[in-house]
């Protein structure tokens, strides 16, 4: 799991016109909150937010004007044609509090040989983790499996401190038999074209 520091500052505006003009200074709008707390207005940094974010699950270390708290992205919101950050929710977390998120599921391994095809049900999976320690990814091998094979939550082998927050018969991925299209018949189209 990855820990990221960023320097926070509060903020007191509010509105398009402020976010505009935090955005215009290369930080971005977030909101912190979480534990009972009433929000609380910051802005962060872009481009180490941006680089933060890359990685799913993150655990930022704010430094909030001297005070530290611990959060995980829980909503971020980009513009729709440049990409950018447009404002981000944190929540607070603690050290040893269980969360519940979202992690990626991979796959690996090869198929068995003929004309499988693999489909990701459920591209992630709802986990419940200790705040510090929540798993990037989890990883499921499709070595050798055949069509009507499927892989439930509850096959996929969870780091240790990792248990599912979702149904354990939900299926996740399974493998179906290529459909072959059928050649189309033949001089069809144009005897019908011919006799108009």
């Amino acid at each position: 799991m990855s820990e990221v520091k960023l320097a926070a500052e509060t903020r007191t505006e509010f509105g398009k016109g402020a976010a505009r003009r935090i955005r215009r200074a290369a930080k971005v709008p977030a909101v912190v909150y979480g534990h009972g707390t009433e929000p609380l207005h910051i802005t962060l940094p872009g481009h180490e937010l941006q680089l933060a974010l890359r990685t799913a699950n993150v655990l930022l270390t704010l430094d909030i004007e001297g005070k530290t708290e611990l959060a995980i992205p829980k909503a971020v919101q980009r513009d729709a044609i440049k990409g950018s950050l447009d404002h981000v929710d944190l929540l607070l977390v603690k050290r040893g509090e269980k969360v519940t998120v979202e992690v990626f599921v991979h796959t690996e391994g090869e198929l068995a040989p003929g004309s499988f095809l693999v489909e990701n049900v459920l591209n992630t999976l709802t986990v419940e983790a200790e705040a510090t320690h929540i798993p990037e990814s989890v990883t499921v091998s499709i070595a050798g499996l055949e069509a009507g094979a499927s892989i439930h939550a509850k096959d996929i082998k969870l780091p240790k401190g990792t248990t599912l927050a979702i149904d354990e018969d939900a299926v996740v991925i399974q493998v179906l038999a290529a459909q072959a299209e059928e050649p189309a018949a033949e001089g069809t189209e144009g005897t019908a074209s011919a006799e108009a």
